[in-house]
């Protein structure tokens, strides 16, 4: 078993990998994605929406990347609490969420970008094939700009 740092280090690098993951167009959001970083009843909840279950996991994050041309999620350096085989997880988030062009002038009316500013939370569980999110929850503390449209 890893030391106290090691184990909270291997959380704090799930919500990095996470992240990053979100952003990065090489990385494909699929099924191993989902069961390297979440557990089977994992809960992800943003202001707007939510899923529970590994089962739908990337599709749900698919889905709702691909209303945005791009996206940057910068977070802070998680401060993480071990439990035993629980962990507890903060962070700070800027998210920046580039539209599509047809939802810009000349084509559309939004502003080029949709900011927002949240405060992250989550639990980790040490599982037999290391740590695992079992919960992320995003609280919206600020927003700059509009979401994008419904589809």
């Amino acid at each position: 078993m890893e030391s106290p740092a090691e184990a909270r280090a291997e959380v704090a690098a799930l919500l990095n990998r996470y992240l990053v993951s979100l952003d990065d167009t090489d990385d494909e959001l699929d099924d191993t994605w989902a069961s390297g970083l979440f557990t089977e009843e994992a809960v992800v909840a943003f202001p707007m929406s939510r899923h529970q279950g590994l089962a739908g996991m990337a599709e749900y994050h698919s889905t709702a990347l691909g209303a945005f041309a791009a996206t940057q999620h910068l977070g802070s350096a998680p401060v993480v609490v071990l439990d035993g085989d629980r962990a507890t997880l903060r962070a700070n988030l800027i998210s920046t969420h580039v539209h599509h062009a047809r939802h810009v002038p000349p084509l559309g009316e939004l502003p080029p970008l949709f900011a927002t500013g949240t405060f992250v939370e989550g639990t980790a569980r040490r599982t037999p094939l290391g740590w695992r999110l079992s919960r992320l929850s995003f609280r919206l503390l600020w927003a700059e700009g509009s979401p994008a449209p419904a589809a």
